[in-house]
């Protein structure tokens, strides 16, 4: 989930972080080495380390920008919203379409996020905090009842359905798929 260049060309950076993201997601973190990664892109090693350090500064150059577009992109829909009804479907329809282009980030989240040095990790861990923190104030503007820390755990239980899409298979096309997710979500919030 790297932003392309303005023009709509993908950098070279753009396309080796991608080939690397899923390879982690298939095999994990350890069960890649940079030559591989190097490979598959099409790169030199020197070319690959041009652009990233090693495998941890390509988990960070992954996370850190897709943790990021969460935030502002939930945040531009909460402000769109003509009230906390519209804002909440406005949420979930763009997280269950993340969630359904991105399965090889959430995979690479769920499972290498804690291989990363401290500082990254705790400035994905902040970006996700807030991210939550958006959801749990449209709860609770939505459900004047909730206290604030079961919004979060509903929040929470969100995600985790929505996010479940490296799990799902393709028995059912995507426009289903994602109707699905979204119905589900909203029934766990509003339950």
């Amino acid at each position: 989930m790297t932003a392309g260049q303005s023009n709509g060309r993908r950098s070279r950076r753009e396309e080796i972080l991608d080939v690397a993201v899923d390879l982690f997601a298939r095999r994990g973190y350890h069960g890649v080495s940079m030559d591989e990664i190097g490979k598959a892109a099409g790169v030199t090693g020197p070319a690959l380390y041009h652009h990233f350090s090693g495998k941890e500064s390509m988990v960070a150059a992954a996370l850190i920008p897709v943790s990021e577009h969460l935030l502002s992109a939930s945040q531009e829909r909460i402000k769109g919203a003509a009230d906390p009804a519209t804002a909440l479907d406005a949420l979930l329809d763009f997280h269950v379409e993340f969630a359904l282009e991105n399965p090889a980030v959430i995979t690479l989240h769920l499972h290498e996020l804690d291989r990363l040095p401290d500082e990254p990790r705790r400035e994905i861990r902040r970006l996700q905090r807030q991210y939550v923190e958006e959801w749990v104030q449209v709860l609770t503007e939505l459900r004047a009842e909730l206290p604030r820390p079961a919004a979060r755990v509903l929040a929470h239980a969100a995600f985790g359905l929505m996010n479940s899409t490296p799990f799902i298979g393709a028995e059912l096309d995507r426009d289903r798929r994602a109707t699905l997710l979204r119905a589900a979500t909203k029934a766990a919030l509003l339950s």
